[in-house]
């Protein structure tokens, strides 16, 4: 079983779980011969096939409808503890087994993903290359003489080729984002404090911050929503907002971007690179995207307070006691980048801060004028040999774009954008402030769509329909605004659960919580995962119940195809809800719910869900309907 026919974007996979082509068991077998094969340097420790195995026999008892990432395989980076396996900081002296798993990587297992190994990365996540590691020079899956992009390197390049679905890795200055970009990849960091950094290896610890690496921007939201958890452990953890503030609104339909002034923008000599950015900008215009030139000095000039700056201290505060005792260990040239913190003093490090208080406040008055930034996320790439023979300055290039974000507190999505003329990937960047992460996931998978790429470094299409032709680089006419259907869901489609995707894959965008009026019955049908329930209307002269379910927005273009996709013997009907408003929904026909088991008293799916767990029950219903 080769790559393409494994792996696909996690909608993909579970489909062919549901179908029955494939189980988590097959998978992670057919995965593990996969990965024994790695000339690109990309794993450092890769799972033996039983722990594999006890990972999906696990999954498989508790049963594709109750996991959002059912047998989904992922990677980490080896900076991330996985209980049981070894960490190395990609250090071999520093190396360590931890008896617990970093919090971001249980909560993916428990929503049913499986690790499959720890990835190479530049050591102590010190680089935006992938060229500093003692485990080897982790290569880029379209042309191995080029880079792949670091820190992250591994956990990039894993996902590329088509090994897992999707993979973390962290970033500090940009690790998360430049693989991303070179790998052809969708590269998220989140707000600062969304995944938990507990069981992490520290880099500039008051900075770090866990990132996806996904083939599409929907996976990364999937992958987000099972992740994201405020830690009490965590110190930096923090409660996740929801933003729905203008700026947060207009990134759905119309809205302002902001791209660095022109004699602000550095392709440092790659030609290719600036023709793909200009092709963006026309991009996110035929989106309903209106560009606006901004001052970028501020921006710039907080990325080179991380490694100009006190900040350094941070990192050899990190490792501090492992360092003073074992320097020769670390690799050049981060040994010498973190010795460098010693030229720093208390004084630095505040005078650092409060130029930084200011800065941010410069920096945040551009969101008065714009609803997101828009930027290359690497000005140019290099071949490893370069690299090699100039690491640092090459690599303070690639972070010309990334090194502010943390600092100022910002998130921001890796999209890709197109190839240059030798055949490697070019990515943008979407930037907005914290905690307005869905809402530039939902235009990055807008973005991505309009580009329709393959996915990694595989020749799966994405599977989405190219916009119209390509506009001049003359500001288009402004679309009208999109007609707006709202939809009732209440079940596999509810937020989190495997048919979400085909609302947010679809501009969808959550509007409330709420409960149909109190004169429905709820009932749990017989089919294939992912299971589905059926609604059904009483008359007056029997018992009905508040049924929970999730109001979404649909563009009235997107309506259709979401309606042909509905199996009998669902259909979209006339829901009302508890305040008496009426908006389209699902609803079943009464033939289907005559053996089906009544669930209204649960008064919604979730609890439902929640209440049975039985794997037996769950195999039953499938044989019902396929008895093979």
């Amino acid at each position: 079983m080769n790559k393409l026919d494994l792996l696909g974007d996690i909608p993909s996979l579970l489909q062919r779980y549901a179908i029955g082509e494939l189980t988590p068991i097959g998978m992670v077998e057919a995965a593990h011969a996969l990965i024994q094969d790695d000339p690109d340097n990309v794993w450092i420790h890769k799972l033996p096939l039983e722990s594999l195995r006890q990972y999906a026999r696990k999954v498989e008892e508790k049963g594709v409808a109750t996991l959002p990432l059912y047998g989904i395989p992922f990677a980490i980076k080896d900076n991330i503890d996985l209980a049981g396996v070894p960490t190395t900081a990609a250090c071999p002296a520093f190396a360590y087994t931890p008896q617990r798993s970093a919090t971001v990587v249980q909560r993916l297992i428990d929503a049913g993903a499986i690790p499959i190994g720890k990835t190479n990365l530049d050591q102590f996540a010190t680089g935006l290359n992938g060229t500093r590691s003692p485990y080897g020079v982790c290569r880029n899956a379209f042309n191995p003489e080029y880079i792949s992009g670091g820190s992250s390197s591994g956990s990039a390049v894993a996902v590329a080729k088509g090994w897992v679905c999707f993979s973390l890795g962290t970033d500090t200055a940009g690790s998360g984002r430049v693989p991303a970009a070179f790998n052809n990849l969708i590269g998220h960091k989140p707000s600062r404090g969304w995944l938990s950094t507990r069981g992490v290896v520290p880099a500039c610890r008051s900075l770090d911050c866990g990132s996806i690496f996904a083939f599409t921007a929907a996976d990364a939201e999937r992958v987000l929503e099972a992740a994201t958890s405020y830690d009490d452990e965590d110190i930096y953890s923090r409660q996740r907002e929801n933003s729905d503030d203008p700026a947060s609104q207009n990134l759905r339909q119309r809205f302002r971007f902001g791209i660095p002034r022109r004699q602000q923008l550095q392709f440092f000599g790659n030609s290719e690179s600036a023709r793909l950015f200009e092709e963006a900008i026309t991009q996110l215009q035929v989106l309903g995207g209106e560009v606006i030139e901004i001052d970028f000095s501020p921006f710039m000039e907080a990325a080179h307070l991380l490694y100009e700056g006190p900040w350094v201290a941070e990192r050899y505060a990190a490792i501090q006691n492992f360092f003073d005792l074992h320097s020769d260990e670390v690799i050049s040239p981060v040994r010498e980048i973190i010795a460098g913190a010693h030229r720093f003093s208390a004084a630095d490090a505040y005078n650092g801060l409060y130029r930084l208080r200011t800065l941010k406040r410069q920096a945040d008055r551009t969101w008065s004028e714009v609803d997101c930034l828009l930027t290359p996320t690497a000005g140019t790439i290099y071949r490893i040999e370069e690299m090699l023979a100039d690491p640092i300055r090459l690599n303070t290039n690639l972070g010309y774009y990334t090194n502010y974000m943390n600092l100022l507190d910002y998130s921001a999505v890796a999209v890709p954008a197109g190839f240059q003329n030798d055949g490697l990937p070019f990515g943008v960047t979407l930037v907005a402030p914290a905690h307005q992460d869905v809402s530039l996931l939902h235009l990055a998978a807008r973005l991505q769509k309009a580009y329709a790429l393959p996915l990694g470094a595989t020749d799966i299409p994405l599977g989405k329909e190219v916009l119209p032709e390509k506009v001049s680089f003359q500001r288009p006419p402004q679309a009208e605004q999109p007609t707006l259907i709202r939809v009732a869901v209440c079940g596999a489609h509810l937020s989190g659960l495997p048919l979400n995707p085909q609302l947010t894959s679809r501009d969808g965008r959550l509007v409330a919580s709420t409960t149909t009026s109190p004169d429905y019955k709820f009932y749990a049908l017989p089919g294939i995962p992912p299971l589905r329930p059926g609604l059904v209307r009483v008359d007056k002269n029997e018992r009905g119940f508040a049924i929970e379910v999730e109001v979404w927005e649909l563009p009235a273009s997107e309506f259709g195809s979401f309606v042909a996709d509905i199996p009998a013997p669902l259909g979209i009907g006339t829901i009302t809800l508890a305040g008496g408003e009426s908006v389209q929904g699902f609803l079943c026909e009464g033939y289907a719910v005559a053996d089906a088991k009544d669930i209204s008293q649960f008064g919604g799916w979730r609890r439902y869900m929640q209440s049975t767990a039985d794997p037996i029950e769950s195999e039953e219903v499938v044989r019902e309907v396929d008895p093979g």
